[in-house]
């Protein structure tokens, strides 16, 4: 299909809007150059395909785009951020294994409530049991004994524990193998 164009008139140069030359133009169109049903309709679907491909080529290289973008934002307090960590992660070790050696040697520290004998190691949830009396060959008191060091609180555990043995809810249960 070819187009011809004419002219067919212009402004004169001071009458056009804004101060330019403008031409009007007429198209002149040859009837048998007209292009039918199915050719404007392959022509659309080109047309809306190529539209499709161009969109998600922009979507494509936008969300590559923003990953990257996204990496490189997340990088660059990345040495910060780890000093940072690396230094907590070091301090709570340190702090855990401070808590350790203080819970077993507690028993032996002046001051504590109990005859390091009469003591045996549990663990979880609570560190020791202290039989009293058990060294002279009668034990009068049952004790569940917790030891912290620092500022550190009771875990959950611990504390639904120690209200259980407040509260009473303390038994004793005797089982014999078969």
């Amino acid at each position: 299909m070819f187009l011809k164009a004419k002219a067919i008139g212009a402004f004169p140069l001071g009458q056009a809007p804004a101060g330019r030359n403008w031409v009007i133009l007429e198209i002149d169109m040859n009837p048998s150059q007209t292009l039918s049903q199915g050719q404007i309709a392959y022509f659309l679907v080109v047309a809306v395909a190529f539209a499709a491909a161009l969109i998600v080529l922009g979507l494509y290289l936008g969300a590559r785009l923003g990953k990257r973008s996204g990496r490189l934002e997340a990088e660059r307090g990345l040495p910060d951020r780890l000093a940072l960590e690396r230094g907590d992660a070091v301090r709570r070790s340190r702090a855990v294994l401070g808590g350790l050696a203080a819970e077993q040697l507690a028993p032996y520290l002046p001051g504590f409530p109990f005859d390091p004998t009469e003591l045996r190691f549990i663990g979880k949830p609570v560190d020791f049991l202290a039989f009293v009396g058990a060294s002279k060959g009668k034990i009068e008191e049952v004790a569940f004994v917790e030891v912290k060091s620092g500022g550190a609180a009771l875990s959950p555990i611990e504390r639904s524990l120690r209200d259980a043995v407040k509260s009473g809810r303390v038994r004793w249960v005797e089982y014999r193998s078969p």
